[in-house]
């Protein structure tokens, strides 16, 4: 009987033993990397508390130590490199990148800049930092569209034009990513969704109007683009559409980000933007009804403090669930999880990204590249650039924004031991023989009180180095000098400037190159009478200095393209506040302007012709196809972006044209190459307002391919049936 009594206890015993170790290991399933990810995730959220659950859903998310779970500030910024995390590699800002159309090229930068943020995050957590802005999820790129040169925060974006913000914008989010379906070098986030492009002043509680059709096919474009290309995040934007707030906004985050295009990733807010629901659009009764709203509505993360304290309350109130909020953290949680963050460190592919990886010179040197391909030349009387460097023993050099680090950096940016500005580049690149001087000429204010101009009258060249800063045109709060807020409330460059290049080409009869830097439109009228060239630099990044050297000696020719309009006034534009599409942008606006969209000058003359194209008629799963021949008759080797753009049916409110191809190619001196144009035919489809879907209309349309979207250089007409 007791041999009977011992056993059974020796057999409940190890069975006890046996399923507490069991449970243990249950317990630690989400560590378990052979595992699938949805039973990882699942398995870690089943052994959080209500008020741990929570405490996840803010942006700077506290350690849980008993499971494993790292303190973690999801808030970091890669627009054009890794931003206020210390050294970085610094690009030039996001619309000069747009204005390389050249894809391939920013994807090659976002790799470098993900590199970047792997080696910065893996340098911090060595010595247990886990500061904001040294993670490894990225608010960039934003997509919105730039609908007018007045929003001050249009040089983030990739200009006004649907495709190419689509195509720039997917080459950024895979560079970001990298190529692992399962694991993410970082996490990329689009953002502003959506509607979003001003007022800057009244963000917080601006209501944007928009109607469906220019919803869809506009404002809406890029984002499903990224989406489908597996976006990681999308970010909510600050303003209302159409009377709901962007961050409770059901049609905006669930029934079409979710339920349409079947976003997998996690939704987080603009900050402070879930405080505003309540306070600024008086769209809840309080906090705690927003805090349910933003769950029910599909948020995940909260760039404020307001889930983390009035959640529960919501709970307590009955106004959400315990089950709702499991379902937003799960999908959060998964990006932590295809970061790497509960996995080994020695399955990570990432772990030897250290110093070595960070800001070396075969990134500083991509930085010069995309500098390069993002000026624009705008003018070049009697061809005087490229120059000769023999033909000018002095050089002067003037401007406030000769030197200025801003100039160069744009906002939302890194900071760089490298950085070469104007007068630097431009001085390394001339024979040390050349007599050079610098002198500041004017300020952003004063029209009356100069300097320079003595000393420019006794040189045989003029660089003067103009135009704005992202002091005058940028986000709210830190535009400080702009006059509205952020934006600008014209396209006029200061009159401080106007004024001095008209005294400098009183006095000067030596020639003037006037260097505008600037992340939108500004009057080129009001200066280029006093300059015998001009060129574009946006806010061209650290290497910004010897890029500008390399296109105004020759080194490269200019292969820089508008990815905006430049208009003749802003009188010719609606009202700001109006989001309707009419008279805005190259594709409804039928006025004459400054310069067109993609337009951008060359130091060669490039010669178009038609080869073959495939057919005359086309049905929806058709691809348009026509090759051309690109010859080079200049006597440098150079790039030129191919553009094709789309003439639709004569049908109310169809766009003045599109653009739905483009190319850099590289063509050598004195030789042609034949590129093949191919356009998917559901590209062309358009929203119906009436049966509320994508409709492709039947009728005639015609291909145009050229260098700008005024260029006509080949036209060819197809029927779709």
């Amino acid at each position: 009987m007791r041999k009977g009594f011992r056993q059974l206890a020796f057999i409940l015993l190890i069975f006890l033993l046996t399923t507490k170790g069991l449970l243990a290991q249950q317990a630690k399933d989400y560590r378990n990397e052979s595992l699938s990810l949805d039973i990882r995730v699942n398995n870690l959220v089943a052994q959080l508390s209500l008020p741990e659950k929570i405490s996840l859903l803010g942006y700077n998310s506290q350690a849980i130590p008993r499971l494993g779970i790292p303190a973690y500030n999801w808030w970091n910024e890669a627009l054009h490199g890794v931003a206020r995390a210390g050294v970085a590699t610094v690009f030039p800002q996001s619309i000069g990148m747009a204005a390389t159309f050249n894809d391939s090229l920013i994807q090659a930068t976002a790799n470098v800049i993900s590199t970047e943020a792997r080696a910065k995050y893996n340098l911090a957590i060595q010595k247990d930092r886990h500061l904001q802005y040294m993670g490894l999820t990225f608010w960039s790129p934003n997509v919105n569209i730039f609908r007018d040169p007045r929003w001050g925060r249009g040089h983030e974006t990739y200009g006004e034009d649907p495709f190419l913000t689509a195509n720039i914008g997917t080459a950024f989010v895979k560079g970001m990513q990298g190529k692992d379906a399962n694991f993410l070098k970082t996490s990329a986030t689009a953002k502003h969704f959506a509607v979003h492009s001003g007022p800057e002043a009244t963000r917080d509680k601006f209501n944007s109007i928009v109607d469906e059709k220019d919803l869809r096919e506009t404002y809406l474009y890029a984002f499903h683009s990224l989406v489908n290309t597996g976006v990681e995040s999308i970010m909510s934007a600050y303003n209302s559409v159409n009377g709901v707030p962007s961050s409770i906004n059901n049609k905006l985050l669930d029934t079409i980000l979710r339920k349409e295009w079947g976003f997998k990733g996690h939704v987080v807010t603009d900050c402070g933007a879930l405080y505003g629901v309540s306070e600024s659009h008086g769209a809840t009764a309080n906090n705690t009804a927003t805090a349910a709203a933003a769950i029910k509505a599909g948020i995940n993360l909260d760039c404020s403090t307001l889930l983390q304290k009035d959640l529960l309350d919501a709970v307590n109130k009955n106004l959400i669930t315990e089950k709702e909020i499991d379902h937003n953290l799960t999908a959060l949680l998964k990006t932590q999880f295809k970061l790497g963050f509960y996995n080994s460190k020695n399955n990570d592919p990432y772990k030897n990204y250290l110093g070595d990886s960070l800001h070396n010179t075969q990134h500083t040197q991509l930085a010069r590249i995309v500098a390069q391909q993002s000026m624009v030349l705008l003018k070049n009387d009697n061809n005087i650039l490229p120059l000769k460097k023999d033909a000018y023993p002095s050089v002067m050099i003037v401007g406030p924004n000769a030197t200025s680090y801003d100039a160069l950096l744009g906002n939302y940016h890194g900071v760089s031991d490298k950085a070469v500005n104007f007068v630097e580049g431009i001085t390394g690149a001339f024979d040390p023989a050349t007599r050079i001087e610098y002198d500041l000429g004017c300020d952003f204010n004063d029209t009356t009180k100069f300097g320079g101009i003595w000393a420019a009258g006794n040189a045989n060249l003029t660089i003067a180095v103009m135009g704005l800063s992202p002091v005058l045109e940028g986000e709210a709060g830190d535009a400080f000098l702009s006059q509205t807020g952020g934006d600008k409330k014209d396209i006029s460059l200061p009159a401080s400037e106007i004024a001095y290049l008209k005294q400098l080409r009183k006095s000067v009869k030596t020639p003037i190159i006037l260097v505008i830097t600037a992340g939108s439109c500004v009057d080129i009228a009001s200066v280029a009478p006093y300059a015998d060239a001009i060129v574009l630099a946006w806010y061209p990044g650290e290497q910004g200095g010897n890029a500008l050297a390399d296109i105004i000696l020759g080194k490269v020719s200019p292969s820089g393209r508008l990815p905006i309009t430049f208009y003749k006034s802003a009188n010719d534009l609606p009202d700001y506040t109006n989001y309707a599409m009419k008279g805005r942008t190259y594709r409804y606006f039928d006025g004459a302007v400054a310069y067109p969209f993609g337009f951008g000058l060359s130091y060669v003359n490039f010669k178009y012709k038609l080869i073959s194209t495939t057919q005359s008629t086309y049905h929806s799963k058709d691809t348009i196809a026509a090759t051309i021949s690109v010859a080079n008759n200049g006597n440098m080797d150079a790039e030129e972006v191919i553009q094709a753009y789309i003439v639709y049916p004569n049908l109310e409110r169809m766009p003045i044209k599109e653009l739905k191809y483009f190319k850099k190619i590289t063509v050598k001196k004195g030789a042609s190459i034949n590129h093949r144009i191919v356009i998917p035919v559901n590209e062309l489809q358009k929203w119906d307002l009436n049966k509320n879907e994508w409709m492709l209309y039947p009728g005639s349309y015609k291909l145009v391919i050229g260098a700008h979207a005024k260029d006509e250089k080949i036209t060819t007409l197809f029927e779709i049936q």
